[in-house]
């Protein structure tokens, strides 16, 4: 398929690493550009989508339309041309669909992926598999039950009958697909017949587990080899659109924050190398408390960045989509600090605004608090 915005590498360009992102456009692809084109490594970054429209979207200089990377051999097909021709160096992808397909076919691409294995990456799509898994190891996550039929519904209940309520979603997916809070088995049943009857989502792909009411946390970070080479994380503080969820919540933040609880980064450490001893590449996990204030792991995401990668690529001492780059290509950056934390830096985001990266004393400072002449707030 054609390219936009076409043209081969000039001079200026072939001495520094040459990156394509697939899901140019989206949000979380245009989110991954903008971390690494920012100041710190000088890198080429070109774009690529199935989706005609969302590509228009790009930040990239140079962007192409291609299938997606789903479809296998029509992918590897538009894109060998392009590789040679750009001299691409590293494919990254931006959504769990692409990290797993391209990790499929990486053997017949010429050119680099930095990626877990494609079983490590279908464990974590899984998300009842994971949680299994994750158990087994002796890590914390919530008892879940998977769902076949009405009685299992009954039975989850049952058996969490010390829950207060119990949470409902598909195993696969991402943006909380399918997912809400529910009290008791004719609510979650009506729910899951709603999304099977309406959607066509079939009634064994959900799950009901243990409601976690506490904070909502969200580690990234990169491994290479099975050695940690760099995390960072923050805490959800408010959703993206989540007033007009049922569950009030989303996967998404509006607001979160940047923090370090080395319990939590213990614990993701701990997964990352459970599930993948020789892990390289970038994993994204979210954790929430339960009613005790312990945390226990409710997903994790192999081979692609978070939403918010700004988050963690912009503040604090190092890049972390750079220094992807920098392992994928076989630099080893010295990194004395792997727990890489700027205290207090604030995610702002919203529906088409670039997101705000800033801290609460900069809010205050450029939005002070107007008042009326008898000091009241207005």
């Amino acid at each position: 398929m054609g390219a936009m915005k076409n043209g081969a590498r000039d001079e200026t360009e072939r001495s520094r690493p040459c990156v394509l992102v697939t899901g140019a456009g989206s949000g979380r692809g245009n989110n991954l550009v903008r971390s690494l084109r920012a100041p710190g490594h000088d890198i080429d970054v070109v774009g690529c989508n199935s989706d005609l429209f969302v590509l228009a979207k790009s930040d990239t200089k140079r962007r192409f339309h291609v299938p997606s990377p789903t479809s296998g051999a029509a992918f590897i097909a538009a894109c060998r041309p392009i590789i040679e021709a750009h001299a691409i160096d590293l494919i990254i992808p931006s959504s769990d669909d692409d990290a797993l397909a391209l990790a499929r076919i990486r053997v017949e691409l010429p050119c680099r992926l930095y990626l877990p294995p494609a079983e490590v990456i279908a464990l974590c799509q899984d998300k009842y598999v994971l949680s299994q898994k994750l158990k087994a190891g002796n890590l914390p996550v919530p008892e879940t039950v998977a769902i076949g039929d009405r009685s299992d519904v009954l039975r989850a209940f049952r058996d969490l009958a010390h829950c207060p309520l119990l949470w409902c979603r598909t195993r696969h997916g991402a943006g909380s697909k399918g997912a809400t809070k529910v009290k008791d088995a004719e609510q979650a049943w009506s729910w899951i017949s709603y999304w099977n009857e309406m959607r066509g989502i079939p009634v064994e792909e959900f799950t009901l587990s243990e409601y976690l009411p506490g904070r909502d946390f969200n580690v990234q970070g990169l491994w290479h080899e099975g050695r940690t080479v760099l995390m960072k994380m923050c805490e959800r503080l408010s959703y993206l659109d989540g007033e007009n969820r049922p569950s009030g919540m989303s996967s998404t933040p509006a607001v979160a924050k940047t923090l370090c609880n080395h319990q939590v980064l213990n614990i993701c450490d701990e997964a990352v190398k459970l599930i993948s001893p020789n892990a390289s590449g970038v994993f994204n996990l979210d954790l929430k408390q339960d009613a005790t204030g312990s945390a226990r792991i409710t997903e994790i995401n192999a081979g692609r960045f978070a939403m918010i990668t700004n988050l963690y690529d912009l503040t604090g001492r190092h890049n972390m989509a750079q220094i992807y780059v920098q392992l994928a290509l076989g630099q080893l950056p010295p990194i004395d600090e792997v727990r890489d934390i700027a205290a207090d830096q604030y995610l702002v985001r919203d529906y088409d605004t670039h997101p705000l990266i800033t801290s609460l004393e900069e809010i205050v400072r450029d939005s002070p608090i107007a008042t009326g002449r008898d000091g009241g707030m207005v």
